[in-house]
């Protein structure tokens, strides 16, 4: 089917779906459950096609980890649209009404955006994730994954699809695009007259180029360069667990640290720690500083700007708290950026000055995600200034409309 064809089916699908109640998309995400269940042997199956082909090209194993999948991690899909399910329908609320002297009623209502395009590489998850998001915020979605995980989208795509025929919801809300040209992309991002919304999500080139051609209103998800700053006063059992949690949990993921700041005060005493810590698992690349202290790789200018999604760190000793604001402002991503102290002053300097969707005290930056916020599971991390920002959830997938309620008034 041509990309405008899909368009055109996900048009006349969303019609259906934006009038659904709240128990009939219930219904329809619970039938898709049981059918990614049914279809798990066909996705892991499916799932090693794609890990296998990126094995052939060489792809470092951190991208490799965000491509696979197993039974746990199709359970955590399954069990993020069910949190999903029990989660309130955004759907056409409202939060203010009020009546005018002229005796109109004016209420704000949530409506659904309507038609979302999203373009991520690798990392599956995301196609269930994004659908489950979409249809209970009543919206169609339309999918352009990267050609590294074709092949564990096509089957996730035909699970959920089968498991909408056996709904009230038209399994046209849902549409994956096949082919894996580039130009392709470009083509979606122009859309206009058929997409509402386009969302990139992944690495820093995709998501450039999609702001800067897109024609469809843009929702820029950040490239996460983040860092712990870990201050004189720090728990410093607390800080040498913060660190290795988000560097290694899952070192391919947006959320996992880059850098980590050391507060001069204390960088004989930690950095030895950290080196034990982690020598065996990551490379450690360090300013002149941390040379003195520990072995480590002679940090760049490049180092201080990468994000580098594998067993790698930078670390960089600092001066003070400012000194280390001053670096992460200069360098971050505005994403997810923390700091270990037990100066309450510190904390609450660095939460207000810092620049980031998240901002974390005593506390690790793996936990910037939808589903560990909350959310069920998330559309993407967007860094952008203007609203929404950070994890996006069922709130952040809609619109409003303004509905008056009159009884014959005219304007004079």
């Amino acid at each position: 089917m041509s990309l405008i064809n899909q368009c055109k089916e996900l048009k006349k699908a969303s019609l259906i779906l934006e009038m659904a109640n709240t128990n009939v998309k219930n219904d329809a995400l619970e039938s898709v459950c049981k059918s990614l269940i049914k279809n798990q042997d066909f996705i892991l199956k499916e799932n090693q096609k794609d890990i296998q082909n990126a094995k052939r090209k060489n792809i470092k194993e951190s991208l490799i980890d965000r491509l696979a999948l197993t039974e746990d991690r199709i359970q955590g899909m399954i069990d993020g649209i069910r949190r999903i399910i029990d989660l309130k329908d955004p759907i056409w609320q409202s939060n203010k009404v009020w009546t005018l002297e002229n005796n109109l009623t004016i209420s704000k209502m949530t409506v659904p955006l309507g038609i979302i395009g999203i373009i991520y590489e690798s990392r599956p998850n995301v196609t269930v994730d994004a659908f489950g998001l979409a249809l209970k915020s009543g919206n169609g979605i339309l999918l352009r994954g990267s050609s590294s995980a074709i092949c564990s989208n096509k089957a996730l795509v035909k699970a959920i699809k089968e498991g909408l025929r056996n709904s009230k919801i038209p399994e046209g809300v849902i549409e994956l695009i096949e082919d894996t040209d580039r130009n392709v992309v470009k083509e979606m991002i122009r859309l206009n007259d058929y997409i509402d919304l386009v969302i990139p999500r992944g690495g820093k080139g995709l998501i450039d180029f999609v702001v800067q051609n897109a024609t469809v209103p843009t929702i820029e998800t950040g490239v996460g360069n983040c860092h712990i700053f870990v201050d004189e006063s720090a728990n410093q059992k607390n800080a040498l667990k913060i660190i290795e949690n988000a560097k290694t949990q899952r070192p391919g993921v947006c959320n996992a640290i880059e850098t980590v700041l050391i507060h001069k005060q204390i960088a004989k005493e930690i950095l030895p720690n950290l080196y034990q810590l982690l020598k065996d698992r990551v490379e450690l690349r360090g300013c002149e500083i941390t040379q003195e202290i520990i072995p480590v790789v002679p940090a760049t200018e490049q180092d201080w700007q990468e994000e580098y999604l594998d067993y790698i760190l930078a670390i960089k000793v600092v001066e003070n708290l400012e000194q280390a604001i001053a670096h992460i402002s200069k360098y971050g991503t505005k994403h997810s950026e923390a700091i270990v102290t037990e100066n309450y002053s510190n904390a609450k300097t660095f939460q207000r000055r810092i620049d980031a969707a998240a901002v974390y005290v005593n506390a690790s930056t793996r936990f910037t995600d939808g589903g560990e916020f909350g959310f069920g599971a998330e559309m993407g991390i967007s860094t952008q200034k203007m609203l929404p920002r950070g994890p996006m959830g069922l709130e952040e997938l809609v619109t409003i409309k303004y509905t008056i309620q009159g009884n014959g008034q005219i304007r004079e």
